[in-house]
């Protein structure tokens, strides 16, 4: 019997199980291989004072005042981690140390609209989220042709300004594009990704901190040290309480902080098809909608679920790996095919391929 045909979960963050690499499937001296791979200085990614960097990025942007609304810290230095059926099979560099994880937050965020959807709280992601939240975000005509699904796809168009940020502000590369009609055009962009969490905030009417934890995080037995920050000025009333709306991202600060190793058990469960031991936390027709390519933009799923569709991303493996992404190279890769987590933080994407390539070569069953 192979290493994929024994399924298990990982035991809980205080009693973590490791593997030796033979039994799990891998040549040791091949899987050292990638280790030392990632592991060349040159091939450092994310510089290590993210705040003094993030204010310099976004302060030379013609939209962009520059502001950073967020906490930010320092991070560790290039870490990995290789699961394998549960259980981790090996870890370099500060696989506990809890560092900001930039857009693989949106990740975070879009599962909180699956727990939504699954509910009945979002009935269709088809209906428009103006239906559903009234604070004024969607009383535009533009704005009012916005659905959950546009938003889940980063196709929204959201047109307005969102904790002192314009739209364009959050436009890759500080490029402005007038808004077009919803559904019609790819944009990746913060501002409105930040729009999406505040209207998932009215849909729960409770933190989404709160409720991830709740409902994921503590169920798939992750530690008790990952963060999930706003800004400084994204606090709103809920019920007469005043609660702050997170952020999908460290594009100003803020965003999730979690450990490679609390990264590790997401990605799990979403190899898993959402779900973990005898409890389906998320539904598989949310993760297969998670998985299916954007019209517009077919390597990408729901935020921020990457696809490597056509072998694009990341040519050297299969067609249905995935991760879940972030600057910085934050990345966790999942192998369906291998039931196989792999994550790597803080070494440039530009050499991911070629980690992908040494790992997938080291594996022997």
């Amino acid at each position: 019997m192979s290493t994929a045909d024994v399924l298990n979960d990982p035991a809980p963050a205080d009693s973590w199980e490791f593997v030796d690499p033979e039994e799990a499937g891998f040549d040791p001296d091949g899987l050292q291989e990638a280790i030392a791979y990632t592991q060349d200085s040159a091939r450092a990614g994310g510089p290590p004072d993210l705040g003094a960097h993030l204010a310099v990025e976004h302060g030379s942007k013609k939209y962009d005042d520059g502001v950073i609304l967020g906490p930010t810290k320092t991070h560790a230095g290039i870490t990995g981690l290789v699961m394998r059926n549960g259980r981790i099979v090996t870890e370099w560099g500060n696989p506990e140390r809890v560092d900001m994880t930039f857009s693989i937050s949106k990740s975070f965020l879009s599962t909180t609209a699956g727990l939504a959807w699954d509910r009945g709280l979002i009935k269709d992601l088809d209906d428009r989220v103006g239906d559903y939240v009234d604070d004024g975000g969607y009383a535009s005509d533009h704005n009012a042709q916005i659905t959950w699904d546009h938003s889940l796809r980063q196709i929204s168009e959201w047109d307005g300004t969102l904790w002192e940020k314009p739209f364009s502000a959050g436009n890759t590369d500080d490029v402005y594009l007038e808004p077009v009609t919803p559904g019609s055009r790819y944009e990746y962009n913060d501002v409105r990704v930040n729009r999406f969490a505040l209207s998932l905030l009215r849909v729960w009417g409770r933190p989404l901190p709160e409720v991830l934890k709740e409902e994921v995080m503590d169920p798939i037995g992750a530690s008790d040290a990952w963060i999930w920050n706003g800004y400084d000025n994204s606090y709103v009333e809920i019920d007469g309480k005043r609660v702050q709306s997170v952020s999908g991202g460290g594009h100003w600060g803020g965003g999730m902080w979690i450990s490679a190793r609390d990264h590790a058990r997401f990605g799990h469960l979403t190899l898993r098809r959402g779900r973990w031991g005898d409890r389906q936390i998320l539904s598989e027709a949310w993760i297969e909608q998670a998985l299916t390519p954007t019209e517009l933009q077919h390597t990408y799923g729901f935020m921020n679920y990457f696809l490597n569709t056509n072998h694009e991303l990341f040519p050297s493996g299969p067609a249905n790996h995935f991760y879940h992404g972030g600057a910085g190279a934050n990345r966790v890769w999942v192998a369906p095919e291998l039931d196989m987590v792999v994550v790597i933080r803080w070494m440039s994407a530009d050499y991911f391929d070629g980690f992908v390539e040494r790992v997938l070569s080291a594996v022997r069953s």
